[in-house]
């Protein structure tokens, strides 16, 4: 028998029922990827995170066959793929991807670039919008340029990208405002603790243009947490706190992974056709799967 390499979730998309559960440790799993098909790009420990980069084969018999993969904390979550030969990743990142033709003009944050997947997606797509991203681990943003590309990106996109090492949630901000912000931060295999309170929230609306909207990944049950705490739980304080910052009737749900994974956006209910009209074919399917927190049941 063949050894398997089972990796965290990445809540895969509608479809792909079954998701990827990936972690670090080899075991007998039908969803793995045999260990010959998997290679360590790199391994250490910097001052915040265990970092891992793995380089999954294009012969597996994957949903992340031919991705790079940035795995992050101990239980080893990941936090960025790419892809040699597609762009989309059928991953929450391609949900992430669908929000600006609801936002007004004006710059994107990312709070918690990772290795930059969201904004390869942005600058892409919508090479018209700057990208303004904020990384607490200068290792993950050397890691993004030594194995994600993060460079060439930057050079491509000279007044669009724009990259920061600090703490986001106390530093990210731009003159005039956000016309939209991405939030993804993860400490230690969870969401961070300040957006469990409203206190994290008012902060990230503060830097909101008028008709800006939050768009986030909220985790889930599939979320593997260094002190062992229930990621489902994490996500529902999460979600509780962004009602009573936003109101509940301007925050909508979406479950990703067969609803191991969960991503929120906040703003008054869009036009859904209208909205559908403006996305490239891969990222439509996503605008009929969110529902009102009001209607939504974990």
């Amino acid at each position: 028998m063949k050894t398997l390499i089972s990796l965290p979730p990445l809540f895969p998309s509608k479809a792909l029922r079954k998701p990827a559960k990936i972690s670090a440790r080899a075991r007998s799993s039908d969803d793995g990827i045999p260990a010959d098909e998997v290679r360590v790009l790199a391994k250490f420990k910097s001052r915040h995170n265990d970092i891992r980069v793995l380089e999954v084969s294009r012969r597996a018999d994957h949903p992340f066959a031919g991705s790079r993969l940035l795995l992050l904390d101990a239980p080893g979550n990941i936090h960025s793929i790419s892809f040699l030969l597609r762009t989309l990743t059928s991953t929450y990142f391609d949900v992430f991807a669908s929000l600006p033709p609801l936002l007004p003009p004006g710059p994107v944050g990312v709070l918690g670039f990772g290795a930059g997947s969201a904004a390869r997606l942005l600058l892409h797509l919508y090479p018209h919008r700057e990208v303004h991203g904020w990384e607490l681990d200068p290792s993950v943003i050397s890691v993004a340029g030594e194995y994600f590309g993060l460079k060439k990106l930057q050079k491509q996109h000279p007044r669009k990208l724009f990259v920061y090492v600090g703490d986001a949630l106390e530093e990210a901000d731009v003159e005039g405002g956000f016309a939209g912000v991405l939030v993804d931060l993860f400490m230690k295999g969870r969401v961070v603790r300040e957006l469990q309170e409203e206190e994290g929230w008012e902060r990230v609306r503060r830097t909101l243009r008028r008709g800006g909207r939050v768009m986030v990944n909220c985790g889930g049950r599939c979320v593997e947490a260094e002190d062992g705490g229930d990621g489902g739980a994490v996500m529902e304080e999460t979600l509780a706190a962004m009602g009573r910052v936003f109101g509940a009737d301007k925050v909508f749900v979406l479950r990703l992974g067969g609803g191991d994974g969960v991503v929120a956006m906040t703003g008054e209910e869009p036009d859904f056709r209208a909205w559908k009209e403006g996305l490239v074919e891969g990222l439509r399917g996503y605008v009929d799967m969110w529902v009102p927190l009001g209607s939504w049941k974990s």
